[in-house]
């Protein structure tokens, strides 16, 4: 595509661009409604036509003002510089109150009209005003769309009072989250592979986000971004522009994933649906393309503030609108029937609760050979291991040493990883207790004490570029996080160590292991909690990242032995119990090829119990080789110092034993 052109063109204000662009979205929303029926009344139970086309309409605008408010708050947060003229983050900040406001009432709109389309009846009957609040969050997609709508809320009164970068990145975090945890609703939740499908949404979610969102935000800022005598325009740009990046690749590639799902094969291609997957497709391939060469050819303007306001202003005109179409697109296919859901098969009690058919009783080669691989913590553990690696090729490009022991603990920790949550112990920890501890006891201690000493933040520390205009990069971000008080209070030994060890027992013995057992996202925080927890203990003991002051070893492997012992404690019990753990999983099961669930159960506290006698010990000779190192370094210091001032410490300390002792001789004569 050639550059684009310098003619003289209506320039479009930056609110005009949005409206342009969400009017297209709603022409495109309407139009594949009409297309695919998705509209037309239901055999039973019409919620009616207020409902049918307003819930649609209702979604696409509170989607569009949710990508907005959160682009606003990374762009004040993260990416705009600050002069001492300018006042861009309260600029910012105001906006995103504004596209709060509107995610917030068109979400809560969303949600009564979603509730009378599941009752079946207009919003404004007693029918559903009646049971609203009863039964609301009762029911899963409500009870998704509730959750969304409460952290909109949280969202929007935080931004009204928000005055620091500390609080906008916060905000920032918690408005991904409720936007990305819509991927638990909707078809994603009820496809065949639902674990799959639901991974694929939330990836596609976060995406969208980061990349529309933040290209919104850039549209309404421009105007107070491009000045003269500096171009903090184009440097917003180009640092939005690599986040843009990684956000389009993980929408291109979860929506693929997404597609092929739902799609199935060339005959669900032909579909409705899968026409307009394939017109969704084109669009987004379409915009990586423009993307890429209108932002190439418009990059030199953008230094320019005679002409970024009218080279960004055309571009944004254009990537706008096909996004918010992909997005009204996006909409539409959400309320259209997907090829796959007419294929569904029947569930057995097994694939009912864990979401997976009964693996069959394991053998010793199932323990190499078989795999199921998790996408999610598959994708997760790549992208640890390849921007590690990246880091430590930035430092040999420039001529830095990074020991190769670090890197080669830091990939067989995600490797290890993987196994755990791809290999056999995350398919039979499914179903059998005694393999979940198996998973639990790598997670939770084998992983971290092959990942601490990595040393990461070291790494990223010393290998990303220090910004120089007082906005957070990601290596700012890392330094407020490692020096904030939360951190110094999560890595406070006995409340690390409590994290640890309380955390398992009430988890072990509340609804909270049955939920991780049954369901996607009591899975993923269950499993979030397992390293996050276990990294932290590791890391107290042993760690060699930057962070708050060490306690002495003495202490720490005071603090190690009395979690273990407590650890094990939690083993013996689990042992001598009698009575089922989540006895509505467990007890439900009714797998043939095991006879006694809790015999079982109890194999699971002798693992408990024995397995992490290994890593108690890794980790109380490590502590202790970190005693000898540091009481010699210690003496190799006072020895320097000698040397420097000719033994004057040692000199005075004798001086002050003798002046004890002729005081000692005086009192005593």
């Amino acid at each position: 595509m050639s550059a684009i052109s310098t003619a003289t063109a209506p320039r479009l204000t930056p609110g005009q661009i949005v409206g342009v662009g969400v009017g297209v979205g709603l022409a495109v929303l309407i139009a594949a409604l009409v297309y695919t029926g998705s509209a037309a009344p239901p055999p039973l139970g019409d919620p009616g036509p207020l409902v049918r086309w307003g819930l649609p309409v209702l979604t696409l605008i509170w989607q569009v003002a949710a990508v907005m408010t959160v682009g606003l708050l990374g762009l004040a947060a993260f990416l705009m510089p600050e002069r001492g003229t300018t006042d861009r983050r309260a600029t910012a900040l105001r906006y995103a109150v504004r596209t709060g406001a509107v995610w917030v009432a068109a979400g809560a709109v969303s949600l009564l009209f979603t509730f009378a389309e599941l009752v079946g009846a207009p919003p404004t009957s007693w029918r559903v005003l009646a049971q609203f609040n009863a039964f609301v969050f009762s029911i899963e997609t409500t009870r998704v769309l509730g959750i969304s709508v409460l952290g909109a809320i949280v969202v929007t009164a935080g931004v009204s009072v928000a005055r620091t970068r500390a609080t906008m990145a916060w905000l920032t975090a918690l408005g991904l989250c409720a936007i990305v945890v819509n991927a638990l609703s909707g078809h994603a939740a009820s496809a065949v592979s639902h674990e799959a499908a639901v991974n694929a949404m939330g990836f596609h979610l976060l995406g969208v986000s980061v990349w529309v969102g933040g290209f919104l935000g850039l549209v309404l800022m421009r105007p107070h971004l491009v000045g003269r005598g500096h171009d903090d325009f184009a440097v917003t740009v180009q640092r939005y522009s690599v986040l843009a990046l990684w956000a389009y690749v993980a929408v291109a590639l979860s929506g693929l994933q997404s597609a092929l799902l739902r799609v199935g094969g060339l005959a669900g291609a032909t579909t409705a649906y899968g026409l307009l997957v394939l017109l969704k497709a084109a669009i987004l391939a379409g915009l990586g393309v423009i993307g890429w060469q209108q932002r190439r050819s418009v990059a030199a303007r953008l230094r320019s503030p005679d002409t970024a306001d009218g080279a960004f202003a055309r571009l944004a005109a254009l990537e706008v609108t096909l996004m918010v179409a992909a997005t009204g697109l996006a909409v539409a296919l959400s309320r259209t029937v997907p090829p796959d859901a007419r294929t569904i098969p029947p569930q057995d009690i097994v694939t009912s609760l864990t979401g997976f058919p009964d693996p069959g009783p394991p053998t010793t080669a199932d323990w190499f050979l078989t795999w199921r691989i998790d996408g999610l913590f598959l994708t997760v553990a790549l992208l640890a291991i390849g921007l590690y690696v990246a880091g430590v090729w930035r430092l040999r490009r420039r001529g830095d040493h990074w020991p190769w022991l670090r890197t080669a603990s830091w990939i067989a920790g995600w490797l290890l990883f993987v196994y755990a949550t791809s290999g056999a112990p995350g398919i039979w920890g499914r179903v059998l207790f005694s393999t979940h501890m198996v998973m639990h006891m790598m997670v939770a201690m084998f992983v971290p004490l092959l990942l601490v000493p990595g040393a990461p933040v070291t790494l990223a520390l010393r290998a990303l570029k220090a910004r120089k205009d007082k906005t957070w990069g990601p290596r700012e971000l890392i330094l407020q996080i490692t020096h904030s008080r939360a951190n110094r209070a999560l890595t406070n030994p006995v409340v690390a160590a409590a994290l640890f060890f309380v955390s398992l027992a009430l988890f072990y013995y509340s609804p909270a292991f049955e939920l991780a057992l049954t369901t996607h996202s009591g899975h993923l925080l269950m499993m979030a909690h397992f390293l996050i927890t276990g990294y932290l203990f590791t890391w107290v003991l042993i760690g060699i990242d930057p962070g708050p002051r060490r306690w002495h070893p003495l202490l720490l492997l005071t603090v190690l032995f009395v979690t273990v012992s407590f650890h094990a404690f939690f083993g013996v019990i689990l042992t001598g119990t009698d009575t089922l753990l989540a006895p509505s999983f467990y007890g439900q099961l009714n797998l043939m090829w095991l006879t006694d669930p809790l015999a079982d159960q109890q194999t699971a506290g002798e693992i408990a119990w024995g397995v992490g006698e290994a890593p108690t010990l890794i980790l109380a000779l490590l502590v202790a080789r970190n005693w000898v190192r540091s009481d010699r370094a210690e003496t190799r210091r006072k020895d320097r110092q000698a040397d420097r001032d000719g033994g004057a410490e040692l000199a005075a300390y004798n001086e002050m034993l003798a002046e004890r002792r002729r005081g000692t001789e005086r009192m005593g004569g």
